[in-house]
């Protein structure tokens, strides 16, 4: 069996959400599985390099708020922002807790957190909006609320941010394939040229 693609996410990226769309697409075509791997924008880009935040940075945000409109209609995606920007921690520790269980289920659960944010214009920030999405997938919203501020579940968050960070992921989406990593959704079809060719 084909390795899988791994996807590197944080709900707070709007790129984020269609690369997991575009993602996905490619691998059903690829014959491939996509593994998706939490990481945190605020460790990587304000902690770590010490950058500021796209809406934070002039001339920049302009830009992107023009493009990701563009972007989404290109990859033909639904994408209707909230008035909020999004906090992320209650979705990411919610999949980490998931992901725990059943792999298959957290990325469900992931894909409709970025579905109800991103295409819905309904803020995912707080915990019980997190819990209503988990409770539609048929998870028990009182078990996942407690999971979200347990110890183990930040702990296990912390890890994979620090070990996407140990393999050089700084921004989200991030894939990698073969031990090659591509950073952006525009990147995707280099991404499958790359699987289909072997590399260069």
């Amino acid at each position: 069996m084909a390795e899988p693609i791994l996807f590197y996410f944080d709900f707070l990226s709007p790129y984020g959400y269609l690369g997991s769309i575009e993602v996905e697409r490619m691998a059903a075509r690829l014959g491939r599985q996509v593994e998706w791997r939490p990481v945190l924008l605020g460790v990587t880009v304000l902690k770590v390099m010490g950058l500021k935040a796209l809406p934070d940075t002039p001339l920049k945000k302009d830009y992107v708020a023009h493009d990701l409109e563009r972007c989404a209609r290109l990859m033909r995606i639904p994408f209707n922002r909230p008035d909020a920007p999004m906090q992320p921690l209650a979705a990411m520790r919610a999949y980490t807790w998931l992901a725990g269980q059943d792999a298959a289920l957290a990325k469900r659960f992931g894909q409709a957190v970025y579905r109800t944010h991103w295409a819905e214009a309904t803020d995912m920030s707080s915990p019980l909006a997190v819990a209503k999405v988990a409770a539609a997938l048929g998870v028990d919203p009182a078990a996942l609320l407690e999971a979200i501020g347990s110890a183990p579940v930040k702990q296990t968050l912390h890890q994979a941010v620090e070990a996407a960070i140990a393999a050089g992921v700084f921004g989200v989406p991030s894939f990698v394939v073969g031990g090659e990593m591509f950073w952006g959704a525009d990147r995707l079809p280099m991404v499958e040229r790359w699987i289909e060719t072997g590399g260069w």
